[in-house]
């Protein structure tokens, strides 16, 4: 039998990264289209600038998210989920089916 000592590092870092306050519903907005500061935060009502900002940067360091700086005059940036993005999202459905399955809509979420 394998030990779970082997899985539980990896395990507790994805679930720490997704879990963070905001990060899931951020990574859902990318996912769903919103490229640039502003439309993050249209898609993730509540969130405050200085934490969309803090989230951003740190899903960017963690590889998940990709910031472009588009030279124009403003100078924009985008951020788009790179392809560990891609299938982080991909793994974290199944968790937001079985939230919306046995936790429903009124569920408090704890941060």
């Amino acid at each position: 039998m394998e030990s779970v000592e082997h899985h539980c590092p990896a395990f507790q870092a994805a679930v720490e990264l997704v879990g963070r306050r905001w990060n899931g519903a951020v990574l859902m907005a990318a996912e769903l289209g919103a490229t640039r500061y502003s439309e993050f935060l249209v898609a993730v009502p509540g969130i405050s600038e200085r934490l969309l900002a803090q989230r951003l940067r740190e899903l960017e360091q963690a590889g998940v998210l990709i910031r472009s700086v588009v030279p124009s005059t403003p100078v924009q940036i985008t951020y788009t989920l790179s392809e560990k993005g891609s299938e982080l999202v991909d793994a974290v459905r199944p968790l937001i089916a079985w939230g919306e399955r046995w936790l429903g809509e009124g569920a408090v979420a704890h941060g």
